[in-house]
């Protein structure tokens, strides 16, 4: 059975991703867990009140928290009615971010799925800031970033963002892969190239393996030009080709990162136009032995 964990702060934008998970795995075994942090401001003075209606302002925060999270739970049975799905609601007076990590390492999340609501013009933040905290922070399992307005569309066709510089381990991809068995779907490898350069040696050994893991599933690589920016880049893959998930692992000069280091300016065309997986980097204690061997290979290489 999946667990997924679905942080919610009741708007729509939290709605729209719930939306999407109800869809994406309606022909899965699943239980939701559904958080709602809160982290009301407590007056210090000893003039200010404390109490609203003889009731303590950290009581009626919380109070609200468990109610909006129990009228969730009742949309979307009331919406989905599915039998595959259970349910289960956390309300902590918590740090987003904090309160995901403990979830994740204690409960055994399998996914995070996560509104992205980002702002337009001069003062867009790319994916929202929650987002991009909850990417840097949750190293233990994949995020799912869903645009706020995105309708569900079933994923036939998945782009793995990739620059081959590093060597991915088969515990790294399965979440792509499962993914891509779970539809029938196609993967579109995609490489941004930086002027008109040949792979390297290091390089191709990694696009072998990765086709080695991607195996009998149907995949075709795409070695595409920078435009202005690696963002705008794959926001323009994404269209021509209407993939309908982007995922990319995210570890230290990856895309993932570079996308979200850079300048405003040249992001503002790309702040998630589609669902957003982000594998995060697994320590050598996730990956298995037979991965363990092919890095000793590469470090040969």
């Amino acid at each position: 059975m999946q667990k997924i964990l679905i942080p919610t702060d009741f708007s729509e934008n939290a709605w729209n991703a719930i939306d999407y998970a109800m869809q994406l795995f309606r022909n899965t075994r699943c239980k939701f867990y559904l958080l709602n942090t809160y982290t009301p401001v407590i007056p210090s003075s000893r003039f200010m009140a404390k109490m609203v209606d003889g009731v303590s302002i950290v009581d009626a925060v919380r109070r609200n928290s468990e109610e909006g999270l129990n009228k969730t739970v009742e949309r979307i049975k009331t919406k989905y009615g599915n039998p595959n799905h259970s349910f289960e609601t956390v309300s902590s007076f918590n740090l987003l971010v904090e309160e995901v990590k403990d979830i994740v390492e204690s409960l055994g999340i399998h996914l995070v799925i996560t509104g992205t609501k980002g702002a337009s013009g001069a003062n867009e933040v790319f994916m929202g800031s929650n987002t991009v905290r909850l990417i840097k922070c949750t190293k233990k399992c994949p995020i799912l970033a869903i645009p706020y307005h995105y309708e569900y569309v079933t994923p036939s066709e998945i782009a793995f963002a990739t620059d081959f510089k590093r060597f991915y381990t088969s515990s790294e991809l399965s979440p792509v892969l499962a993914m891509a068995k779970m539809f029938n779907a196609t993967i579109r490898i995609v490489h941004v190239q930086y002027g008109i350069k040949a792979l390297t040696e290091l390089q191709q050994f990694n696009l072998n393996m990765l086709r080695r893991y991607l195996g009998n599933v149907e995949h075709y690589v795409h070695t595409v030009s920078e435009l202005n920016s690696i963002s705008h880049t794959l926001e323009s893959f994404s269209k021509e080709l209407d993939i309908h998930l982007l995922a990319m692992l995210n570890y230290q000069h990856s895309y993932m990162e570079k996308m979200t280091r850079e300048p405003i300016i040249k992001r503002t065309a790309f702040h998630t136009q589609i669902p957003l997986l982000v594998i995060p980097e697994l320590g050598m204690e996730g990956v298995s032995e037979e991965s363990k061997d092919e890095k000793e290979i590469q470090s040969h290489n």
